[in-house]
């Protein structure tokens, strides 16, 4: 199960990419993005996260 950004809530702070360990996390537009396919669901990203934003898919 993948992680996702709600693109609505995100505000590209950019805390959530250095702490992905498989580098899924990139920037799209003025948000963040996480790869479904390379992400490995470790959560790491959404524990960082200060607005919330990130969640299991």
């Amino acid at each position: 199960m993948a992680y996702l950004i709600n693109p609505d809530e995100c505000t590209n702070c950019g805390a959530c990419e250095p702490e992905c360990p498989v580098e899924s996390i990139s920037e799209k537009g003025d948000v963040r993005y996480i790869d479904p396919e390379t992400c490995t669901s470790c959560g790491a990203c959404a524990d960082v996260c200060p607005v919330e934003c990130i969640e299991a898919d």
